[in-house]
Protein backbone atom coordinates (compact mmCIF):
# COMPACT_ATOMS: atom_id res chain seq x y z
CA UNK A 1 0.00 0.00 0.00
CA UNK A 2 1.46 3.35 -1.04
CA UNK A 3 0.69 6.75 0.46
CA UNK A 4 0.76 9.53 -2.10
CA UNK A 5 -0.39 13.09 -2.59
CA UNK A 6 -1.94 15.05 -5.44
CA UNK A 7 -3.46 18.49 -5.93
CA UNK A 8 -7.14 18.67 -6.84
CA UNK A 9 -8.96 21.97 -7.34
CA UNK A 10 -6.23 23.79 -5.43
CA UNK A 11 -6.27 21.43 -2.43
CA UNK A 12 -3.56 18.98 -1.42
CA UNK A 13 -5.11 15.51 -1.13
CA UNK A 14 -3.37 12.59 0.55
CA UNK A 15 -4.41 9.09 -0.46
CA UNK A 16 -3.39 5.46 -0.39
CA UNK A 17 -3.38 3.20 -3.42
CA UNK A 18 -2.68 -0.40 -4.26
CA UNK A 19 -2.48 -2.20 -7.60
CA UNK A 20 -4.09 0.50 -9.71
CA UNK A 21 -4.88 -0.52 -13.27
CA UNK A 22 -7.18 1.67 -15.40
CA UNK A 23 -8.57 -1.42 -17.13
CA UNK A 24 -9.65 -3.14 -13.90
CA UNK A 25 -12.54 -2.41 -11.57
CA UNK A 26 -11.10 -0.41 -8.68
CA UNK A 27 -12.50 0.05 -5.17
CA UNK A 28 -12.56 3.71 -4.12
CA UNK A 29 -13.05 3.87 -0.36
CA UNK A 30 -14.48 7.02 1.24
CA UNK A 31 -14.11 7.34 5.00
CA UNK A 32 -16.44 8.69 7.66
CA UNK A 33 -16.51 12.07 9.34
CA UNK A 34 -13.50 12.61 11.58
CA UNK A 35 -12.10 9.19 10.69
CA UNK A 36 -9.41 9.46 7.98
CA UNK A 37 -8.21 6.50 5.97
CA UNK A 38 -5.59 5.60 8.59
CA UNK A 39 -8.42 4.53 10.92
CA UNK A 40 -9.35 1.63 8.60
CA UNK A 41 -6.17 -0.46 8.06
CA UNK A 42 -7.91 -3.81 8.47
CA UNK A 43 -10.67 -2.91 6.02
CA UNK A 44 -8.50 -1.27 3.37
CA UNK A 45 -5.89 -4.02 3.62
CA UNK A 46 -8.55 -6.68 3.10
CA UNK A 47 -10.02 -4.93 0.07
CA UNK A 48 -6.58 -4.32 -1.44
CA UNK A 49 -5.95 -8.06 -1.23
CA UNK A 50 -8.91 -8.69 -3.54
CA UNK A 51 -8.86 -5.82 -6.03
CA UNK A 52 -7.17 -2.49 -6.83
CA UNK A 53 -7.84 0.16 -4.21
CA UNK A 54 -7.66 3.94 -3.92
CA UNK A 55 -8.68 5.76 -0.75
CA UNK A 56 -8.34 9.54 -0.27
CA UNK A 57 -8.39 11.52 2.93
CA UNK A 58 -11.32 13.81 2.20
CA UNK A 59 -10.66 17.57 2.56
CA UNK A 60 -10.49 18.58 6.20
CA UNK A 61 -9.32 15.18 7.42
CA UNK A 62 -6.07 13.26 7.80
CA UNK A 63 -3.31 14.49 5.54
CA UNK A 64 -5.54 16.48 3.18
CA UNK A 65 -6.07 20.23 3.16
CA UNK A 66 -9.13 21.85 4.68
CA UNK A 67 -11.55 23.49 2.23
CA UNK A 68 -11.37 27.27 2.10
CA UNK A 69 -15.15 27.68 2.23
CA UNK A 70 -17.86 25.59 3.94
CA UNK A 71 -18.54 22.50 1.84
CA UNK A 72 -21.63 20.42 1.27
CA UNK A 73 -22.12 16.88 0.00
CA UNK A 74 -22.00 17.98 -3.64
CA UNK A 75 -18.62 19.64 -3.10
CA UNK A 76 -17.17 16.42 -1.68
CA UNK A 77 -18.67 14.46 -4.57
CA UNK A 78 -17.11 16.84 -7.09
CA UNK A 79 -13.68 16.41 -5.54
CA UNK A 80 -13.94 12.61 -5.50
CA UNK A 81 -14.99 12.63 -9.15
CA UNK A 82 -11.94 14.71 -10.01
CA UNK A 83 -9.77 12.38 -7.89
CA UNK A 84 -10.98 9.35 -9.84
CA UNK A 85 -10.45 11.21 -13.14
CA UNK A 86 -6.88 12.10 -12.19
CA UNK A 87 -6.12 8.46 -11.46
CA UNK A 88 -7.44 7.54 -14.90
CA UNK A 89 -9.89 4.95 -13.55
CA UNK A 90 -12.65 3.71 -15.84
CA UNK A 91 -14.58 1.27 -13.63
CA UNK A 92 -15.15 2.13 -9.98
CA UNK A 93 -16.72 0.28 -7.08
CA UNK A 94 -17.61 2.96 -4.53
CA UNK A 95 -17.29 1.97 -0.88
CA UNK A 96 -18.32 4.48 1.76
CA UNK A 97 -18.55 4.46 5.53
CA UNK A 98 -20.85 6.95 7.30
CA UNK A 99 -20.18 10.37 5.70
CA UNK A 100 -18.39 8.58 2.85
CA UNK A 101 -21.64 6.72 2.24
CA UNK A 102 -23.65 9.86 1.62
CA UNK A 103 -20.96 11.09 -0.78
CA UNK A 104 -21.05 7.72 -2.57
CA UNK A 105 -24.82 7.98 -3.01
CA UNK A 106 -24.44 11.48 -4.45
CA UNK A 107 -21.89 10.26 -7.01
CA UNK A 108 -23.66 7.05 -7.97
CA UNK A 109 -26.96 8.87 -8.52
CA UNK A 110 -25.45 11.09 -11.21
CA UNK A 111 -25.54 10.56 -14.93
CA UNK A 112 -22.82 11.31 -17.48
CA UNK A 113 -19.90 10.59 -15.15
CA UNK A 114 -16.48 10.33 -16.83
CA UNK A 115 -16.23 6.76 -15.50
CA UNK A 116 -18.58 3.89 -14.73
CA UNK A 117 -19.73 3.23 -11.16
CA UNK A 118 -20.15 -0.53 -11.24
CA UNK A 119 -21.24 -1.34 -7.67
CA UNK A 120 -21.63 0.19 -4.20
CA UNK A 121 -20.80 -0.92 -0.69
CA UNK A 122 -22.35 1.31 1.97
CA UNK A 123 -21.23 0.68 5.55
CA UNK A 124 -23.35 2.30 8.29
CA UNK A 125 -23.92 5.07 5.79
CA UNK A 126 -25.23 8.55 6.50
CA UNK A 127 -27.82 10.33 4.42
CA UNK A 128 -31.19 9.64 6.02
CA UNK A 129 -32.29 12.61 8.11
CA UNK A 130 -33.57 11.57 11.54
CA UNK A 131 -37.03 12.58 12.65
CA UNK A 132 -36.65 14.94 15.60
CA UNK A 133 -38.60 14.31 18.79
CA UNK A 134 -40.45 17.16 20.49
CA UNK A 135 -37.69 17.33 23.08
CA UNK A 136 -35.04 17.62 20.37
CA UNK A 137 -37.01 20.32 18.58
CA UNK A 138 -37.34 22.33 21.80
CA UNK A 139 -33.63 21.90 22.52
CA UNK A 140 -32.74 23.09 19.02
CA UNK A 141 -35.02 26.12 19.35
CA UNK A 142 -33.54 26.96 22.75
CA UNK A 143 -30.06 26.83 21.24
CA UNK A 144 -31.02 29.10 18.35
CA UNK A 145 -32.59 31.67 20.69
CA UNK A 146 -29.58 31.69 23.01
CA UNK A 147 -27.19 31.89 20.07
CA UNK A 148 -29.05 34.87 18.60
CA UNK A 149 -28.72 36.71 21.90
CA UNK A 150 -25.06 35.85 22.42
CA UNK A 151 -24.15 36.90 18.87
CA UNK A 152 -25.17 40.51 19.50
CA UNK A 153 -22.23 42.96 19.74
CA UNK A 154 -23.00 43.82 23.38
CA UNK A 155 -23.01 40.19 24.53
CA UNK A 156 -19.85 39.46 22.56
CA UNK A 157 -18.13 42.35 24.30
CA UNK A 158 -19.39 41.52 27.80
CA UNK A 159 -19.19 37.73 27.57
CA UNK A 160 -16.58 36.82 24.90
CA UNK A 161 -16.52 33.11 25.80
CA UNK A 162 -20.24 32.60 26.19
CA UNK A 163 -20.99 31.72 22.55
CA UNK A 164 -18.26 29.08 22.38
CA UNK A 165 -19.43 27.64 25.72
CA UNK A 166 -22.95 27.40 24.31
CA UNK A 167 -21.69 25.55 21.25
CA UNK A 168 -19.80 23.11 23.44
CA UNK A 169 -22.90 22.46 25.52
CA UNK A 170 -25.22 21.83 22.58
CA UNK A 171 -22.86 20.55 19.88
CA UNK A 172 -22.01 16.93 19.12
CA UNK A 173 -18.53 15.54 19.70
CA UNK A 174 -17.83 15.87 15.96
CA UNK A 175 -18.91 19.50 16.06
CA UNK A 176 -16.86 20.30 19.16
CA UNK A 177 -13.72 18.71 17.73
CA UNK A 178 -13.97 20.50 14.39
CA UNK A 179 -12.37 23.76 13.29
CA UNK A 180 -14.72 26.70 12.61
CA UNK A 181 -14.65 25.95 8.87
CA UNK A 182 -15.33 22.24 9.34
CA UNK A 183 -18.14 23.00 11.80
CA UNK A 184 -19.95 24.88 9.07
CA UNK A 185 -19.20 22.05 6.67
CA UNK A 186 -20.52 19.48 9.15
CA UNK A 187 -23.79 21.37 9.58
CA UNK A 188 -24.29 21.56 5.81
CA UNK A 189 -23.56 17.86 5.29
CA UNK A 190 -25.60 16.39 8.15
CA UNK A 191 -28.64 18.44 7.15
CA UNK A 192 -28.59 17.15 3.57
CA UNK A 193 -31.33 14.61 2.90
CA UNK A 194 -29.98 12.02 0.47
CA UNK A 195 -33.19 9.96 0.22
CA UNK A 196 -34.40 11.71 -2.99
CA UNK A 197 -31.15 10.60 -4.69
CA UNK A 198 -31.39 6.96 -3.61
CA UNK A 199 -33.91 5.72 -6.21
CA UNK A 200 -31.50 7.02 -8.86
CA UNK A 201 -28.78 4.62 -7.67
CA UNK A 202 -29.17 1.71 -10.07
CA UNK A 203 -25.98 -0.20 -9.31
CA UNK A 204 -25.94 -3.42 -7.26
CA UNK A 205 -25.52 -2.20 -3.69
CA UNK A 206 -24.43 -4.03 -0.55
CA UNK A 207 -25.52 -2.42 2.72
CA UNK A 208 -23.55 -3.54 5.78
CA UNK A 209 -25.02 -2.30 9.04
CA UNK A 210 -24.38 -2.61 12.76
CA UNK A 211 -27.39 -3.92 14.64
CA UNK A 212 -26.73 -1.48 17.48
CA UNK A 213 -25.52 1.51 15.48
CA UNK A 214 -26.72 4.66 17.25
CA UNK A 215 -25.13 7.22 14.90
CA UNK A 216 -26.87 5.93 11.76
CA UNK A 217 -29.40 3.44 13.14
CA UNK A 218 -30.37 0.20 11.46
CA UNK A 219 -33.64 1.82 10.38
CA UNK A 220 -31.53 4.05 8.07
CA UNK A 221 -30.18 0.94 6.39
CA UNK A 222 -33.70 -0.43 6.02
CA UNK A 223 -34.74 2.85 4.39
CA UNK A 224 -31.83 2.64 1.96
CA UNK A 225 -32.67 -0.96 1.12
CA UNK A 226 -36.21 0.11 0.29
CA UNK A 227 -35.22 3.14 -1.79
CA UNK A 228 -32.19 1.82 -3.70
CA UNK A 229 -33.54 -0.60 -6.33
CA UNK A 230 -30.60 -3.02 -6.32
CA UNK A 231 -29.77 -2.96 -2.61
CA UNK A 232 -29.41 -5.83 -0.15
CA UNK A 233 -29.02 -5.21 3.59
CA UNK A 234 -26.87 -7.43 5.81
CA UNK A 235 -26.97 -6.78 9.56
CA UNK A 236 -23.89 -7.29 11.73
CA UNK A 237 -25.09 -8.65 15.11
CA UNK A 238 -23.96 -6.52 18.07
CA UNK A 239 -22.25 -4.13 15.62
CA UNK A 240 -22.09 -0.40 16.27
CA UNK A 241 -21.33 2.47 13.89
CA UNK A 242 -18.02 0.82 12.94
CA UNK A 243 -19.83 -2.46 12.38
CA UNK A 244 -16.82 -4.36 11.05
CA UNK A 245 -15.18 -4.15 14.49
CA UNK A 246 -17.90 -6.30 16.11
CA UNK A 247 -17.45 -9.44 14.01
CA UNK A 248 -14.68 -9.11 11.44
CA UNK A 249 -14.96 -12.75 10.41
CA UNK A 250 -18.61 -12.48 9.39
CA UNK A 251 -18.20 -8.97 7.97
CA UNK A 252 -15.21 -9.91 5.82
CA UNK A 253 -16.88 -13.06 4.48
CA UNK A 254 -19.92 -11.10 3.32
CA UNK A 255 -17.84 -8.28 1.89
CA UNK A 256 -15.40 -10.65 0.22
CA UNK A 257 -18.22 -12.58 -1.46
CA UNK A 258 -19.63 -9.36 -2.89
CA UNK A 259 -16.26 -8.02 -4.07
CA UNK A 260 -15.25 -11.25 -5.78
CA UNK A 261 -18.63 -11.95 -7.37
CA UNK A 262 -18.74 -11.86 -11.15
CA UNK A 263 -20.02 -8.41 -12.06
CA UNK A 264 -20.50 -9.28 -15.69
Amino acid sequence: MQTQRMEIDGLGIQYIQSGLDPERETAVFLHGWGAPVSVYPQLTGFVAGLMPLAAPDLPGFGGSDEPETPWGVEDYARLVIHFIEKLGLKKVLLMGHSHGGRVSVEIASRKDLPFAVTRLVLIDAAGVLPKKTLRQKLRQRRYKVCRAVLETPLCRALYPDALENLRRKYGSADYQNATPMMRQTLVRCVNTDMTPKMPQVRQPTLLLWGEKDTATPLSDGQTMERLIPGAALITIPEGGHFSFLADWGFFSRVLGSFLTADNG
